[in-house]
């Protein structure tokens, strides 16, 4: 009687149902989607953003280039007609359009290549100091990359101002036989540094170089950590020289970083607006409109011509994305002999 009641009340077996009470349970599932589903699902928030902020922008920038949008358009007095190509075919026909290219590869060429020698020996000499001073230096010099484009722009106009500039004061400093012999010229009070197209060029591009080369070298000294020490110590033994430890290790190994520190200098100087801006005054000179303050120019200043506008700025990404392409086919390449 006793072995019956027990039983009724499930205590016959008391194993089995410690197994039921202590057995794991499967978490059920929260959406009924595949597994392999999910990462994309979670992809779309980002991907909206971007079409919102990206996509949506530079589809209408498009549509634009193909009309004729001024101010009828502009006060919705007029809808925007189609013009199809005369846009791009005024810019084509325009001497401004190819002054302003020419000042735009030039300025590139020249500011990506002092920012990439510049910034890859600050990163090789901050590999060699202390970690504290390190540190210090690296904490220095990136206060320069924060500073905003429009503050750099501000900044440097003020030291090649013509009348209360610091560049000229510290020039008048020189003894007069030092700079007419480096310079040619003894007196540089009243120096109109910005009114010319290649001396707002040589500004642009100190303003630019100062600003960019911190990221630069703290991009050479994050990949300098992790080359291994053994491989320069060896190199340190069979004596090898500075110049050649860095082309047959240093640089070899860097490769990958210096492939993408060039493409991300090549598109900021090929659209660099801000600094221009500032140093010019505005769009005031046009032998010194680069693709972006041409752009601007023909957008905004009356009369505005927003779609031919647009085509200068529709170009300008065209050729981003043909030297994009170049070059990472080269990397391409490379990584594949």
């Amino acid at each position: 009687m006793t072995n019956t009641s027990t039983i009724a009340r499930g205590g016959g077996n008391p194993s089995a149902s410690g197994r039921r009470r202590n057995s794991p349970q499967r978490p059920a599932r929260a959406s009924g989607l595949p597994p392999w589903v999910i990462p994309y699902v979670l992809l779309v928030p980002g991907l909206v953003v971007i079409a919102g902020l990206l996509l949506y922008p530079l589809f209408q920038m498009i549509v634009i280039s193909f009309q004729k949008v001024g101010i009828p358009q502009i006060n919705g007095k007029k809808p925007a007609g189609w013009v199809g190509w005369d846009n791009y075919t005024k810019v084509l026909d325009n001497e401004i359009f190819w002054s302003s290219l020419r000042n735009t590869v030039v300025f590139a060429a020249v500011t990506v290549t002092l920012t990439l020698v510049l910034g890859t020996a600050v990163g090789t000499l901050l590999n060699k100091l202390g970690k504290k001073m390190s540190t210090v230096v690296v904490v220095g010099i990136m206060s320069a990359w924060a500073v905003p484009p429009v503050a750099q722009g501000v900044i440097w106009r003020w030291l090649f101002d013509a009348d209360a500039g610091m560049i000229n004061w510290m020039l008048n400093l020189l003894p007069d036989w030092l700079s007419s012999l480096l310079f040619g010229r003894a007196d540089w009070t009243g120096e109109p540094w910005l009114n010319d197209a290649l001396t707002i060029y040589l500004v642009l591009i100190i303003c630019v170089v100062w600003a960019s080369f911190p990221f630069i070298a703290v991009s050479v000294l994050a990949g300098l950590k992790g080359i291994p020490t053994e491989l320069y110590e060896a190199a340190r033994v069979d004596g090898s020289t500075p110049w050649r430890t860095f082309r047959k290790i240093t640089f070899p190994l860097l490769k990958p970083v210096f492939s993408v520190l060039t493409i991300l200098s090549i598109i900021w100087n090929f659209k660099v607006f801000s600094q221009l801006y500032v140093l010019m005054n505005g769009p005031t000179n046009r032998e010194a409109f680069n693709l972006s303050m041409f752009s601007f120019a023909e957008a905004f200043r009356s009369p505005p011509k927003m779609g031919t506008g647009a085509a200068i700025a529709v170009i300008l990404t065209l050729l981003l994305l043909v030297v994009t392409a170049v070059y990472v086919r080269q990397i391409v390449k490379t990584e594949e002999m």
